[in-house]
């Protein structure tokens, strides 16, 4: 099984602090990775998280809140200091793209690769990427602005080919891959084998959502549904309600909410408001929901 990997590089809200950096992250999976949000300071993170510039073809940007995009732009101009040729594909909301445009024509006009751009309707759940391992999805979010979340899907791989099975019935190599996409034996003497008794039932995939920055959204919940790790932002405590709700943004209790009604493996809940030097009022709030509930802290390294 391929390593499914998170690494979270900032987790804090609004602006940059002695304690956080601002929202990003990297999911790796098949030595390709996809950053998620690009805040001040990312490329830093990158370099302190080790993490290769070489292998990010795809960055997602969930809204234009100035904490989840503004190191973008330095972070393209680092990678044609460091003689990137090949495209780095951005997916934003469609109100990224002039802005995004105006800044590559002005302060990165010799960029040796190609910036393209992908538009997103933050307001519908959609395949918005595939490649050979990966399917990413946008997840509507409810914020001051158009926001969606992603949901990281692996690719489902073929069946498990049954070896005795192959061997019994003398199936030749040169089939095997259409085994193990589902396809049946015939014998010799006309006898059909069922693909069932050739091969076993392919490894479940693996998932990851990204949920930040939103308010309680009960409508994220079926799309949710058993995913293995739930990043979901968690910015205020319970006596701070009326705030997350004038900001549109969740509480800690909120976020475990929606971790438990979907039913997902882990919960890790981070864009934390600068009030909190300490968390773990808000991972307590959340524990009383969903006791599979975690910090996200800068250099956290989590397999999916």
């Amino acid at each position: 099984m391929n390593p499914f990997e998170l690494t979270i590089l900032g987790c804090g809200s609004a602006t940059p602090t002695p304690h956080h950096f601002c929202a990003s992250q990297v999911v790796t999976l098949c030595g390709k990775s996809y950053m998620v949000d690009c805040g001040e300071g990312t490329q830093y993170q990158m370099r302190r998280c080790h993490i290769g510039f070489q292998n990010l073809g795809h960055v997602f940007i969930s809204h234009l809140h100035g904490d989840h995009w503004f190191g973008l732009i330095g972070m393209i101009s680092s990678f044609a200091l460091l003689g990137r040729t090949y495209a780095l594909h951005v997916h934003a909301p469609v109100q990224l793209q002039s802005t995004l445009n105006h800044l590559l024509q002005n302060y990165c006009s010799d960029t040796p690769f190609e910036v393209v751009f992908h538009a997103i309707d933050t307001s519908v759940h959609a395949l918005i990427h595939e490649d050979s391992t990966m399917k990413v999805y946008s997840l509507p979010l409810v914020h001051g602005v158009p926001t969606c979340g992603f949901l990281f899907r692996e690719r489902e791989g073929g069946r498990h080919i049954v070896r005795s099975a192959i061997d019994f019935y003398n199936i030749p190599t040169w089939v095997l891959n259409g085994i193990r996409e589902g396809d049946d034996w015939t014998t010799d003497d006309g006898t059909v084998v069922p693909n069932s008794r050739l091969t076993t039932p392919p490894t479940p995939t693996r998932a990851f959502a990204y949920c930040s920055d939103t308010a309680f959204n009960p409508d994220l919940v079926p799309l949710l549904r058993g995913v293995d790790l739930l990043y979901h932002e968690a910015t205020y405590a319970d006596d701070m309600q009326s705030r997350a709700e004038l900001y549109k943004h969740s509480t800690a209790r909120e976020a475990a909410t929606i971790a438990r009604d979907a039913g997902v493996g882990r919960l890790v809940i981070g864009h934390f408001s600068q009030r909190y030097n300490d968390e773990s009022v808000l991972l307590n709030e959340a524990k009383q929901v969903f006791e599979d509930t975690i910090l996200a802290s800068e250099g956290l390294f989590l397999r999916i």
